[in-house]
């Protein structure tokens, strides 16, 4: 068997790795492919120091990101309900329904915090009362929010 060759990749590539990864390979396909396409370059005791250091870096971003999407996740429990306004028929059934871009709509209205409407799970909401919406507002943290629909 050949002996592999360390390359630490300098953008992603396909079914291989991601920019910054440390890999060991064919010694053709990085001597033929990766490193003459620029993909990779081969792997030294300096670089492998600046690979850990990014590495290091991006693990405190991370942790930073998810503190601030817990502080982000209390700001909005805190606020406790949002009330969502609709056209109310018989029954206290409303009319259309309320979606993802209503309630952020409303939350961005209360806090005037940004929220993508593309993280919210809603339950079905036909009529007038309160109900339970999940924000999802970081990969690892999703918050839990009120919502009163109301009649005009």
């Amino acid at each position: 068997m050949s002996k592999r060759v360390q390359v630490v990749l300098s953008k992603t590539v396909d079914k291989l790795g991601r920019n910054g990864d440390l890999l060991e390979v064919a010694p053709g396909y990085a001597r033929n492919y990766l490193i003459p396409q620029g993909m990779a370059v081969v792997a030294t005791p300096g670089l492998l120091r600046q690979v850990e250091q990014r590495r290091a870096k991006d693990q405190e971003r991370l942790l930073a990101e998810k503190e601030a999407a817990e502080a982000r996740k209390t700001a909005l429990q805190t606020v406790g309900r949002f009330i969502i306004q609709k056209q109310v028929g018989e029954a206290e059934a409303i009319f259309g329904t309320v979606t993802t871009q209503d309630v952020a709509d409303s939350i961005k209205a209360a806090t005037s915090q940004e929220v993508d409407r593309r993280g919210i799970t809603l339950p079905e909401i036909s009529k007038v009362g309160f109900y339970k919406a999940q924000i999802k507002i970081h990969p690892e943290v999703t918050a839990e929010v009120e919502i009163q629909v109301a009649s005009l």
